[in-house]
């Protein structure tokens, strides 16, 4: 046995699909063992590897063990020379098995091997090689002149932007998501060290190797696709904490005392300061876009109040503390109607704009009607403000738009998309996009070959050219007459501006990522739940809080006419806090819920709902999921709870 690829999977069934299509390809003529250690994944990923790929030796385990763990449950079956740890997120090309092969036969010297990553962008990954994080390159990675000064050989030998992206080099880390290991060498020093859960094991593990005489060696002879971000969300508090933790997890072990205090005091201070950035940057991107719209709205309603004195009301006066009191409510509810449209949701849709601030004018309106005559603020300053408000927030929108501020990007389908692929396969992807209702500009499709056919824009060689001619901004590859390796190529010269997907022979699915920050874009045949989209989510937790208030505040009488007296007042706090829901199911084969406190089939008299039409009900509610749906069930059932 030549080789043993043992792959660690959690909820990306997808990716790991399209993953394992490409180690079988490069497996081929190749003695070679392919494990997959799956971490409790609840999408149906360890059906996809007994279905599709029954070669493959499938470990399923109960509980997250983790990032370690699993890869040594598999590492203590491996029988291969070598060993390949490998993530679920990545596609490697036919020839790469093959090239890391011959060159650990031909330098025993080496004890692991890491190839030239690439993202879903074809943007080159830095982490590809990497020096160890000492107190000096950790201060200058935490402080940012690592990335100032990329090719500085003091102050980024993080990342080694000074050794050449295209030259085999000896490197002091390899990045855990390619690691080719020679397994009598694992043998001897260890595998990957199972006190970390995430993070900080390839940095260990390469540094075990270094210290035990071997060489890990940075091998850009292949290149391999490594779609980040879909396992953790690197933005998030959550992986700033368990990043540094790693650190000071592996300063603890290899660090003599002297440098260890103070490399741990540098790392928790970093931990903080980044906590701090991540917060203040997530805050930002809350409320920037609000912020811009609330300046609009404030500066619409002051002009048409300007104008409506200077012109139509010209006897009329309005003291600052009246208009400070009417621009400020009027504003909170338009931005609160906004919100609640979805005009801060991505893809940008002018649609939701203008509904929200429909709804807001409605809502003002309304308002206006309630109020004694002698408080009453101007109509036409009001509908004037809110109409030219609209237009000012939709041409800023266009304006970001054409600055390429990724927060108000559109939908797909002003992008010009083109499909590499015969015209079966043509059929195929866009078959597969309507199912996944998704709307593309498709300009036309390019043939895989070397010639085209009649109907086609040109041949897989004119790729570039055409992409420019046309001003193409996305190809889909077809890889049933493509090889993963002109796939990768062709992204290369293409250029980073462009999107890149990936269809696979046999697959239901496009996948492909557009930042290497972000998780990645998937396109399936699978049903879309409503519920699972993010304004369906926001508006279900509006509909909890508004109701767990009033359920609150009304319980003195209320409480006398509800099933279960005991927990109500807990139950409404726990509603209130997030950890519960009003509506919703008990079944893992939809999106997942909170508990919910009243189920969403109806109580009907001497009937028993059998469980087949339970299981309809729930998959309905799921997936035409409304707002209102929560409304009417807890007005019907609310004495039940």
């Amino acid at each position: 046995m030549q080789l043993s690829v043992i792959i660690v999977n959690y909820n990306v069934k997808y990716f790991l699909e399209h993953c394992l299509l490409s180690v079988m390809h490069a497996c081929e003529g190749i003695e070679a063992e392919v494990f997959v250690v799956d971490n409790t994944s609840s999408d149906g990923s360890t059906d996809i590897v007994k279905q599709k790929f029954p070669s493959v030796i499938l470990i399923e385990n109960k509980d997250n063990v983790g990032f370690a763990k699993a890869n040594n449950q598999a590492v203590k079956l491996a029988t291969g020379k070598y060993i390949l740890y490998l993530n679920p997120d990545t596609i490697v090309p036919e020839d790469c098995f093959v090239k890391c092969l011959s060159y650990m036969d031909a330098h025993p010297e080496a004890g692991a091997l890491g190839c030239r990553l690439i993202d879903g962008q074809g943007q080159f990954l830095p982490e590809s090689k990497r020096g160890f994080p000492n107190a000096k390159v950790a201060f200058f990675k935490i402080s940012g002149l690592s990335s100032l000064f990329k090719k500085s050989k003091l102050f980024n030998q993080y990342h080694l932007g000074y050794l050449p992206e295209f030259e085999i080099a000896e490197v002091d880390v390899l990045v855990g998501c390619f690691m080719f290991c020679r397994k009598t060498v694992i043998d001897q020093v260890g595998s990957f060290d199972e006190d970390y859960f995430m993070y900080g094991e390839d940095i260990d593990l390469s540094y075990k190797l270094n210290k035990a005489g071997y060489k890990n060696i940075y091998f850009p002879d292949t290149t391999v696709i490594h779609y980040k971000g879909e396992s953790t969300k690197k933005g998030s508090l959550n992986y700033v904490k368990m990043f540094y933790q790693a650190m000071i997890i592996f300063a603890e072990k290899h660090f003599q005392r002297s440098r260890k205090s103070a490399y741990v005091v540098l790392i928790r201070l970093a931990i903080y300061f980044r906590a701090l950035l991540a917060f203040v940057s997530n805050i930002f991107t809350l409320v920037k876009m609000p912020l811009i719209d609330g300046g609009l709205l404030l500066g619409s309603l002051m002009a048409m109040k300007y104008l409506w004195i200077r012109n139509v009301k010209t006897d009329t006066h309005y003291s600052a503390s009246l208009l400070a009191a009417f621009f400020a409510s009027y504003i909170l509810i338009w931005i609160g109607t906004l919100y609640f449209s979805g005009a801060y949701d991505r893809p940008y849709k002018a649609s939701r704009v203008m509904r929200g601030m429909l709804i807001g004018g409605i809502i003002t309106l309304a308002l206006y009607g309630l109020l004694n005559e002698q408080v009453r603020f101007s109509r036409g300053i009001t509908v004037l403000g809110a109409l030219t408000g609209t237009l000012l927030i939709l041409l800023s929108r266009k304006i970001m738009q054409a600055l390429h501020i990724k927060s108000v990007e559109s939908d797909d389908s002003g992008k010009k998309s083109v499909i590499i692929g015969t015209a079966e396969e043509e059929k195929e992807v866009r078959s597969l996009l309507h199912a996944a209702f998704i709307e593309k500009n498709i300009i036309g499709s390019v043939s895989p070959f070397d010639e085209k056919e009649a109907f086609q824009l040109g041949a897989f060689f004119q790729t570039k050219p055409l992409t420019q001619l046309y001003k193409v901004t996305e190809i889909i590859y077809t890889q049933q007459h493509l090889s993963f390796k002109q796939i990768i190529e062709s992204m290369q010269e293409c250029g980073s501006h462009i999107e890149y997907k990936i269809h696979s022979a046999g697959t239901d699915s496009i996948i492909g990522s557009n930042s290497k920050n972000t998780a990645g874009d998937l396109y399936t045949t699978e049903v879309v739940y409503n519920i699972s989209t993010e304004t369906s989510r926001r508006n279900k937790r509006m509909v909890d809080i508004l109701f767990s208030v009033f359920f609150l505040l009304l319980s003195p009488v209320l409480i006398w006419f509800v099933r279960n007296r005991k927990l109500y007042f807990l139950n409404m706090l726990l509603i209130l806090e997030g950890d519960k829901t009003f509506v919703g199911y008990y079944d893992p084969q939809f999106p997942k819920l909170k508990a919910p406190l009243l189920n969403v089939y109806p109580e009907i008299s001497h009937f028993d709902i059998p469980a087949d039409n339970k299981e309809h009900l729930n998959w309905l509610y799921a997936k035409n999921y409304n707002a209102w749906d929560d409304v009417r069930i807890i007005g019907e059932k609310w004495r039940t709870m």
